[in-house]
């Protein structure tokens, strides 16, 4: 019943469309016991204005039920997985976001210059694990808020760059990284970091303290840096915010509401007052040179763009310019030779 109701829609469709004329009255007539695919060829055929539409009106006649149900069926399995996708990353993006390396407590770090393993009991219960490295007569310490794989394990070869620059370092593990404890949030990410920024405060002077976040630590470093004043913010391969670079890759999903982290770059550096420098490679994949671009084109008087031509995301210190504008930027003159 249901078919033949829906293979004669073609024939009420046509009748109404043709009212109260007398063409209408014959359509109804013919119709009458039999199934639209019997009668509409031969009538559009007959009709003479009717007749260029004839493959419309065939088409139509020959629709069924069967053809609605597949599209139903199509829509419903495209929406089922939008749907998944958007639950998918409402609840495990910690698993996409994050990458972390999970370290025994009895670890025991190895580094070729000196330096001392730290341990800060949160009060709510998180544990943060932090390295600190010091030299002769330092000009300051680098603050360096790492990427979002591994740990301080391997991190940690990155303060030969800055003790060679004649200052000491210090680098923590997020919590759920390495030896660091704790549930995760945006929140107590930023908490965290500002905590260990007060630590610093109460060894160094601020003017001392340079706070540098490297690819999805930059969007901390900027955050913990538009509370205090630095000497400097130094971002190397940053984004635009973690959102925006989101949606580069999801950009059909509605990220906006599902994702628990934004880290809003953009909009911290506005309340920032000291230097801010940018080090980017233009070859960038994963967190392309346009976003320091367009961070440059928001602030222009107080960022400074440092572009280093063919690098990507894992590379610039293969560029000796890294290393060189490393040691321009982070220069401090002798006392009584200042420029």
């Amino acid at each position: 019943m249901a078919s033949a109701s829906a293979r004669n829609d073609g024939v009420g469709l046509l009748a109404h469309f043709l009212r109260n004329t007398k063409l209408a009255n014959e359509l109804k007539h013919k119709s009458e016991g039999k199934d639209c695919h019997q009668v509409m060829p031969d009538f559009v055929e007959r009709t003479s204005f009717l007749r260029p539409m004839r493959f419309t009106f065939s088409g139509l006649a020959f629709c069924s039920l069967n053809c609605l149900i597949m599209v139903v069926q199509i829509l419903t399995i495209v929406l089922l997985v939008y749907v998944g996708l958007c639950l998918a990353i409402l609840f495990f993006q910690h698993y996409f976001f994050f990458r972390p390396e999970i370290l025994a407590a009895h670890f025991k770090y190895q580094y070729p210059f000196p330096f001392e393993e730290l341990n800060f009991e949160m009060e709510d219960g998180g544990r943060i694990n932090a390295i600190h490295f010091k030299v002769p007569n330092s000009r300051g310490v680098i603050y360096y808020l790492k990427g979002n794989s591994r740990s301080i394990k391997g991190w940690g070869k990155f303060a030969k760059d800055f003790v060679s620059n004649g200052y000491d370092f210090f680098m923590m593990d997020y919590r759920g990284f390495g030896k660091s404890k704790g549930k995760r949030s945006q929140e107590k990410l930023f908490s965290d970091a500002q905590f260990l920024y007060q630590w610093l405060r109460n060894h160094y002077s601020e003017e001392k303290i340079v706070l540098y976040g490297r690819s999805f630590g930059s969007g901390i470093a900027a955050r913990v840096a538009s509370w205090n004043k630095p000497r400097l913010l130094m971002l190397d391969s940053p984004y635009f915010s973690f959102l925006y670079n989101a949606q580069r890759y999801a950009f059909f999903l509605p990220l906006k509401w599902l994702l628990r982290y934004d880290l809003r770059t953009d909009q911290y550096l506005k309340s920032i007052s000291c230097p801010v420098h940018i080090i980017h490679g233009t070859k960038d994949r994963l967190l392309s040179y346009s976003q320091s671009l367009k961070l440059k084109a928001l602030y222009p008087d107080k960022i400074e763009l440092h572009s280093i031509e063919g690098g990507r995301h894992n590379n610039l210190p293969d560029y000796p310019e890294f290393f060189e504008l490393l040691y321009d930027i982070l220069y401090v003159p002798p006392k009584g030779k200042e420029l």
